[in-house]
């Protein structure tokens, strides 16, 4: 199978500078590969720094040390060490992220908020909305919602929307920071049947998942971390 991201030894520790320039060590020399059409589901108890990894694979946290290499147009780039550019290169074409909390320009409708992925990537308006809106009613939000942004909706609806437009454009590489966390049954088996057609398609997946009815449905294999001693 292809390598589609690939961790080698990666470390990371916190620096409190309010409190005196406190060290928290978050982890440290990680290493983890990851292939295409493979789920790998990040696993260990809370301080072990399942969020701040996710995060760095998607350069939002710079770690200390290490690489993470993404396949992205037919060559490994280290995202630790890329130019902004190319990390917005990257998110653009290659690596797409669902977070635990949606983040919208507000009174932007949610129709076009779930399509712009497509239309930045040069999908005619009307065929992005129409995808649009099949994801949205796959993912059982209420057509009576699509023209209204999305800040006033409730929790569950929030993700629900944020997934459609972390999914819809069929990215190489996934990043799924719990998902599912604020859905109903329903709809987390809707998220997995989304993320078992993008692993058939070839998406390399690596995620968060709390619940483990759906840990168990998703994952490949779990990678385990541990909450790092301080040295």
């Amino acid at each position: 199978m292809t390598l589609m991201l690939s961790i080698q030894g990666v470390a990371k520790t916190f620096t409190l500078h309010t409190q005196g320039g406190v060290k928290i060590p978050v982890f440290r020399d990680l290493d983890l590969d990851v292939s295409a059409g493979e789920c790998v589901v990040l696993h260990g108890p809370s301080g072990a720094g399942k969020s701040t990894l996710l995060r760095a694979m998607y350069a939002n946290v710079l770690p200390d040390a290490g690489e993470i290499r993404v396949r992205h147009g037919g060559r490994m780039v280290d995202l630790a060490s890329a130019s902004s550019r190319t990390v917005l290169q990257v998110r653009r074409h290659t690596l797409g992220y669902v977070s635990q909390f949606l983040s919208v320009i507000p009174r932007v409708p949610t129709l076009n908020v779930v399509a712009e992925p497509l239309v930045r990537d040069g999908i005619d308006t009307d065929t992005a909305h129409e995808r649009a809106a099949a994801m949205l009613a796959r993912l059982n939000v209420p057509e009576r919602l699509w023209r209204l942004a999305p800040a006033t909706f409730s929790g569950g609806e929030q993700q629900r929307v944020n997934i459609a437009r972390g999914l819809i454009a069929e990215m190489p590489v996934l990043l799924l920071d719990e998902p599912t966390a604020s859905l109903d049954a329903a709809n987390r088996d809707v998220v997995v049947e989304l993320i078992a057609e993008a692993k058939q398609r070839g998406a390399a997946i690596v995620g968060i998942f709390h619940d483990a009815a759906t840990r168990d449905a998703v994952a490949d294999r779990l990678y385990h971390l541990t909450p790092a001693k301080a040295a």
